[in-house]
């Protein structure tokens, strides 16, 4: 008789108490997206979760909040307070409910919870009635429920939610205002944990200074899922990184890190010197080994042949020496087979962006990019704009201010039809990384696609799985079951294979993994080409050394 398969319990606990998951492995067909994954979550703490993107963070976030999918098998244990509040990507609104609706809905068990304990307070001599008060006043007190209405009107004020009518149906809201009408709801609630998946998206930098306070006040359990560095940084005592690749945070395969982002990329880049460390010292101990398994026995009894023509003694000695001729290298070959199966992984190799010198057309001295009096009807308007040679260029502002329009001017995206004015663009090879690529034919292959874009030579000369931008296993599958992350990656390795003159990048940290952002930042600040980037990014734009362009300004 078959065993069944385990399965996940989940147990809800009354009061502040932690978040335990233990053993949890959850399976999505023949794909597993967590594989027997512990974690103690102390009220109190503040704990980010990081790694490559599919590395199972949202997935952990799910099943913690009861919301996996219904194709999901899992199995493990969960534990978590009674009272959690989980806000996905994107917010749980129906969109037939009025902001007055989901306000009033947030604030009902707070409200109930004061009225209860008014009434309850008269009625303290029969027992049942005693214990009752007591759950409802440690309800209120844990939640402020008396001041529920007075933060639900401050959050409003704060995230910009004020001049919103209270009939207004959430279906006809903005991203942006459904994650900031969510996070007043949140701020008001004040629940004893709190999961977040991707909290910032959508958010400007008032909204997220919001956030970020509100975080750092609350007492219970915060879990978040988040790409936003400065986010990180500024809120998280812990982090928990999810992808197996390396050796840990202690050199044994330990993923959690105290700390917020800066923390974490010290640590990291100590158990990244660890690591290249062991693989150097490992591989030449096989070295050894390998030497010593095809050793002579020249090696072992240096001599001469008998002089005295006493074969037999000769005879007994040569075969003493050829008995320990093989003790020798079965001994070398079995620590040599122990070693190779032990040995770490090779250390991948960071991300190196190659961009070449400007040729001797562009005349050094003269700018790359000119621009006078642009003009994009109802997007974009820039009187002047000159990119020099070698400069690398930031350009910011709010959303709708034109950035990924000023790029698809210069890359030729955006046709001459389109706009006005006087653009010039002096580059022999001009590269574009747009938010979301197209390629021309997305029934190709990810590595067929990348050799019709390099070219064949390009292609053989610098590979595909060289750049380390896309797995192995993605290499064959077409460009259409592609996710955008790794469309993105694609079109960014084929962006470094051309080596362009010009780089034009739109919001490149998008939907990139953490550490390949780092990478790829650090391959920019080192790049000798022109490069003009638009980026939201706050941890990108705080640690910008070259020249800024703010489309907001005036």
């Amino acid at each position: 008789m078959s065993t069944p398969p385990a399965s996940l319990t989940t147990t809800a606990t009354s009061g502040a108490g932690p978040i335990v998951v233990r053993d949890l492995t959850v399976v999505f067909g023949r794909r597993t997206a967590l594989d027997g994954v512990d974690l103690l979550a102390q009220p109190g703490r503040r704990i980010g979760l990081v790694g490559e993107n599919g590395a199972g963070k949202s997935t952990l976030l799910r099943a913690i909040a009861g919301a996996l999918s219904p194709l999901a098998e899992a199995s493990g244990a969960i534990e978590t307070p009674d009272d959690l509040a989980y806000l996905a990507q994107e917010p749980p609104f129906a969109d037939a409910d009025t902001v007055a609706d989901v306000l009033d809905t947030t604030l009902r068990p707070l409200r109930d919870a004061v009225s209860a304990v008014e009434r309850l307070a008269e009625e303290l001599d029969d027992p049942e009635q005693a214990a009752a008060y007591e759950r409802a006043l440690e309800y209120a007190l844990a939640h402020d429920a008396w001041d529920a209405d007075r933060r639900a009107l401050l959050a409003a004020e704060q995230l910009g939610l004020s001049g919103l009518e209270p009939d207004r149906a959430v279906g006809s809201l903005s991203g942006g205002q459904r994650t900031r009408l969510a996070l007043a709801t949140l701020i008001t609630r004040r629940p004893a944990a709190l999961l977040l998946d991707e909290p910032t998206n959508h958010l400007d930098d008032d909204a997220i200074a919001v956030l970020t306070a509100f975080l750092r006040d609350l007492t219970g359990v915060v879990l978040l899922a988040s790409h936003d560095r400065v986010l990180l940084d500024d809120v998280c005592t812990d982090l928990i990184d999810l992808d197996p690749v390396g050796p840990g945070s202690d050199g044994h395969g330990s993923r959690r890190y105290g700390g917020g982002w800066s923390a974490y990329e010290a640590a990291r880049a100590e158990a990244r010197r660890r690591w290249e460390a062991t693989y150097a010292a490992e591989q030449e101990e096989l070295d050894r080994l390998r030497a010593a398994t095809r050793i002579g026995t020249g090696a072992i009894a240096q001599g001469r042949g008998p002089t005295d023509n006493d074969k037999f003694i000769h005879a007994f000695k040569g075969a003493n020496v050829e008995r320990a001729h093989a003790r020798r290298v079965k001994d070398a070959s079995r620590r040599l087979e122990t070693a190779e199966r032990e040995q770490v992984r090779k250390p991948p190799a960071p991300l190196t962006l190659k961009v070449g010198a400007l040729t001797d057309r562009v005349s050094g001295a003269g700018p790359v990019v000119v621009v006078r009096d642009l003009l994009v009807p109802g997007r974009l308007r820039r009187s002047r704009l000159d990119v020099a040679a070698g400069e690398h260029l930031l350009v910011t502002g709010a959303n709708g201010s034109g950035k990924s329009t000023l790029l698809g001017v210069l890359s030729g995206r955006l046709p001459e039809a389109a706009w006005s004015g006087r653009v010039e663009v002096h580059a022999r090879r001009v590269a574009e990384l747009t938010q979301d690529p197209v390629f021309g034919d997305p029934t190709l292959g990810a590595e067929a696609t990348y050799r019709a874009a390099v070219g064949e030579q390009q292609a053989q000369e610098r590979p595909l799985r060289s750049l380390g931008l896309l797995h192995a296993r993605d290499h064959t599958k077409p460009v259409a079951l592609l996710s955008v992350g790794q469309r993105r990656r694609l079109d960014l390795a084929i962006a470094v294979a051309t080596g362009p003159d010009l780089l034009l990048l739109d919001e490149p940290t998008n939907h990139l993994s953490l550490t390949l952002v780092g990478e790829l930042e650090e391959a920019l600040q080192a790049s000798p080409g022109t490069v003009v980037l638009a980026s939201h990014d706050r941890w990108l734009r705080r640690r910008w050394s070259g020249a800024t362009l703010d489309l907001s300004a005036p």
